[in-house]
């Protein structure tokens, strides 16, 4: 494993500590999860036994409330062992954040078990209505990643009001997330994709289902956060982006150390040398390492910069909410590149499902497509630092 130079030993009880503990559990079962079409089981206990859910959940409600560093490292060192495994604790532990914004007794009732999970994914169609005591939800929605494994479940929904006409978020809010148990939903089995199988991101749909006042959240919910502290001045694009570019670096630093030790014992069919004496290769590997450790520093040190200098203000700069969604949008378009590269190198050996690559070039070329992967997000980026009014829809 690759370390930052002067970086301390893991401590026994810290996340990556925890990842260790399990990680031959969880890089030993993705086929296993694939071919379940989620997460397996033993894995799924494996990553509540040691808290992993937990990593971006108050402290006020059991969580660890991790800094951003940290919650980054997490990140990669699981995504090294499997893309989806990593993918779900992502999700669960990004939609985990908005109990800070809700009412301290809904936030207890929703994660006072010790697997208590949340998720939600964007709706394909859906309605909020206003009645007594709260609201009824319809729709259907997909996308929900980690929903399988969740016990609650948040659905996106415009909010109408008793006469019928749609009602007004407040400024700079996109839509009202609506917290309902698990049980509550009918599920969809429509996840048959590329890559991140084992995330079983698909679909669910409710009908006319009740939900109590006091158990939804608007996405963009830092205008409602209710306790201190640096963690809960970013929004949740800003855990999601850190998260995510690091899944997609964690893939590529696999795919690149399996490549490297590929060249150590194979000579290519009708080939004079060894992959390891051939000089493209050596130039490939070269660039590759380079790639990655540079983007792997980028999204580090500025998450590092970033956290610090909210905890010290206790604001985030608009500023630095472009700094963020800039180096993990680029770092995830680096990491495909060396993945690109190891999976070249690797010649035949790659195509095999059993190899260490197939299932990986799968992983990250299906998290490109996702909206963190974006790469209008650096002409955004480029916007703002040419003067024009930032763009925060994903940052």
């Amino acid at each position: 494993m690759h370390k930052v130079a002067g970086s301390p030993p893991p401590s026994a009880d810290s996340p990556l500590a925890r990842i260790g503990r399990i990680a031959n559990v969880i890089a030993g079962s993705g086929a296993a999860n694939e071919a379940l079409g989620r997460l397996t089981p033993e894995v799924l206990d494996k990553l509540n036994e040691q808290r992993l859910f937990r990593l971006l959940l108050p402290k006020a409600y059991g969580g660890d409330e991790v800094d951003l560093v940290i919650w980054f490292r997490a990140m990669e060192a699981l995504a090294k062992l499997d893309g989806s495994t990593a993918w779900c604790v992502g999700q669960i532990n990004g939609c985990a954040a908005t109990a800070s914004a809700l009412d301290p007794a809904v936030s207890r009732k929703i994660w006072g078990e010790p697997r208590a999970a949340l998720s939600w994914g964007p709706p394909i169609r859906s309605r909020a209505e206003e009645t007594d005591g709260g609201h009824r939800l319809t729709g259907e929605w997909m996308m929900s990643s980690g929903s399988r494994h969740a016990t609650w479940i948040g659905l996106m929904a415009p909010v109408f009001g008793r006469s019928g006409v749609a009602l007004e978020l407040p400024e700079g809010t996109t839509t009202r997330i609506f917290l309902v148990p698990a049980g509550a939903i009918e599920w969809i089995e429509n996840w048959d994709v590329l890559g991140l199988r084992a995330t079983n991101s698909g679909g669910f749909k409710v009908n006319n289902l009740f939900v109590p006042d006091g158990f939804s959240v608007n996405r963009e919910h830092l205008r409602d956060v209710r306790l201190p502290g640096p963690l809960y001045k970013f929004p949740l694009n800003g855990y999601f982006s850190i998260g995510f570019s690091a899944v997609a670096l964690g893939i590529a630093r696999a795919m690149l150390d399996a490549c490297v030790a590929l060249t150590m014992q194979k000579t290519p069919r009708l080939a004079k040398t060894a992959l390891r004496d051939s000089h493209l290769v050596q130039f490939q590997i070269g660039k590759a390492e380079a790639r990655l450790r540079s983007a792997r520093t980028y999204v580090e040190t500025t998450a590092r910069q970033v956290y610090d200098a909210v905890a010290l203000s206790s604001k985030l700069e608009l500023s630095q909410r472009i700094d963020t969604r800039m180096a993990t949008t680029f770092a995830i378009h680096e990491a495909k590149a060396v993945a690109d590269t190891a999976w070249e190198i690797a010649g035949a050996n790659a195509i095999f499902a059993s190899a260490a690559f197939e299932r990986r070039l799968r992983d990250i070329s299906t998290l490109l497509q996702q909206a963190q992967g974006r790469q209008s997000h650096l002409q955004d980026a480029g916007a703002f630092l040419l003067g024009h009014e930032a763009n925060l829809a994903f940052a």
